[in-house]
């Protein structure tokens, strides 16, 4: 039992190894690599892609898997964890051509290049058949590994387990019916308190501010660094080695600080998984929504708080010199102003999931074949017209404003509005056990980032979505918290 538990974990060492290079080279890929080097980095993520889908898959990982199944009695509570992640992964992962693999990695990573050269040009044609290559090595992949009544409900469960588009569409529907009418009723009042935070600051200024922000937060700079990318994200290579970037847009300052609390977010998670669990496949966020309910809960239920800005908003004026005759109750109206907008990352925080809504639909009008990719510049102006009364000028600020297509992240939209939704009902049990308006007010962060280590961090891929929340919150995933507490906040600051 010993030496194949032993040889077991040399294998998961390997694939470790291999997918933490992976990780560095993707980084690079997307902040710092010039553009005549991209291709060898894609090669070079297509061959360790390959290297790692070798492992996960051979006869002798398989074996290891099914012995230590049997004898799962032997085995302690993460390694039973383990044991079943790998098991699934290595189903989905073994009914995919090797050579279709490496294949698709190679693509995703070369797509990122031309993504940023078709954006920056304007021009969806660029990218086009790229985006639509995707697809349809997504749409095999489904049928390799069995074909659903609706294909886009297994790309959906990879990413939030159990999740289909009979309850998105419940999800979302509940949203609509509530956010809709209420944006409606703000729309009347005729409000925009937008200009007291439109100004214009250096990049240096606001370099400083994020890194201030990060580490004010509870970020570890010791364990993790602050980069630029065309699209804010954050890049785990362990624990110990946690990667986030921002952009920096001189005429939109709050771009830059919004977007680093958000994956300041992220981070936290990342860095606060128990040491326990480092050298296992747990060692990461237990699911795409739970991810994108920290770093929304910092972005917005934190970062867009008046008691947050408290402590520090003299030192953001000091450097953001726009602002040194606003006061903060004005500032706190201006960094929440309800305002539709083309692009998704300078949302408000209540049109946000609108935004949501119409990458959900394209993805699932692709899948059962009601969309062609070709059309998708003519689908995405229309639904944003319809859901947000504004239309794009050109594809970079409509369908080519985010990377995750060409990363090959089919199927993950739905996860920022699902992350908001168990924010705030993650929040509303907060707020029965600490003090959370004097704990901001304070500036005693670590007070937050601990509960949140305590009841979920530190359980990395332990615990599923269900169970966690299930254990902090008492029930299931319930949006009502999420739709009551933008009510009553934006009924607050509109007097509605």
């Amino acid at each position: 039992m010993e030496s194949r538990r032993d040889r077991f974990r040399s294998l998961i060492k390997d694939k470790k190894l291999i997918d933490s290079t992976l990780a560095v080279i993707h980084w690079d890929l997307e902040t710092e690599a010039p553009k005549e080097g991209q291709k060898l980095l894609s090669e070079m993520i297509g061959y360790l892609s390959l290297k790692s889908y070798e492992i996960a898959t051979s006869s002798e990982f398989l074996e290891l898997l099914e012995f230590l199944k049997k004898n799962e009695n032997l085995l302690t509570i993460s390694e039973k964890k383990e044991i079943e992640e790998l098991l699934e992964e290595s189903e989905k992962l073994k009914k995919i051509p090797a050579l279709e693999y490496k294949e698709y990695s190679e693509l995703t990573a070369k797509a990122q290049g031309i993504w940023a050269e078709a954006r920056e040009k304007n021009d969806f044609s660029i990218f086009e058949n790229s985006l639509d290559k995707i697809f349809d090595f997504n749409k095999k992949f489904i049928k390799y590994r069995g074909k659903l009544e609706n294909p886009y409900d297994m790309i959906l469960d990879d990413y939030e387990k159990g999740m289909t588009t009979e309850k998105l569409d419940i999800f979302f529907n509940s949203l609509k019916a509530e956010i809709v009418p209420l944006l409606k009723q703000i729309k009347e009042k005729n409000k925009d308190f937008s200009s007291v935070i439109n100004g214009k600051v250096d990049k240096e200024n606001q370099k400083k501010i994020s890194n201030e922000l990060a580490k004010y937060l509870g970020f570890d700079f010791n364990r993790g660094i602050i980069s630029e990318s065309a699209h804010p994200f954050t890049l785990t290579v362990n624990k110990d080695d946690v990667r986030i970037t921002t952009r920096y847009i001189e005429e939109l300052p709050f771009s830059s600080i919004f977007s680093t609390i958000h994956e300041t977010g992220h981070a936290i998670y990342e860095q606060g998984i128990s040491d326990d669990l480092k050298e296992t496949i747990l060692a990461d966020g237990t699911s795409m929504a739970i991810h994108e309910s920290q770093s929304r809960f910092y972005e917005n239920i934190v970062g867009r708080s008046k008691e947050f800005w408290i402590k520090i908003y003299e030192n953001l004026k000091n450097k953001y010199k726009f602002l040194e005759k606003i006061s903060i109750e004005d500032f706190y109206k201006g960094i929440n102003s309800v305002q539709p907008s083309l692009i998704r990352v300078e949302a408000d925080e209540l049109t946000y999931s609108l935004h949501i809504m119409v990458r959900y639909e394209i993805e699932k009008g692709i899948f059962n074949g009601e969309y062609e990719v070709k059309d998708l510049p003519k689908i995405w102006n229309e639904k944003m017209k319809e859901y947000l009364g504004v239309e794009p000028k050109n594809d970079g600020e409509g369908v080519l404003q985010d990377v995750h297509w060409s990363c090959g992240l089919i199927g993950y939209f739905p996860s920022y509005a699902l992350g908001n939704a168990y924010s705030a009902q993650i929040y509303n049990k907060m707020k029965k056990d600490l003090n959370v308006e004097k704990i901001l007010i304070s500036g005693d962060m670590e007070k937050i980032k601990h509960w949140l280590h305590e009841k979920i961090h530190q359980y990395g891929k332990l615990k599923t979505p269900k169970e966690l929340v299930e254990e902090i919150t008492g029930e299931d995933l319930n949006p009502k918290y999420y739709i009551e507490y933008l009510k009553e906040k934006y009924s607050k600051i509109y007097e509605l």
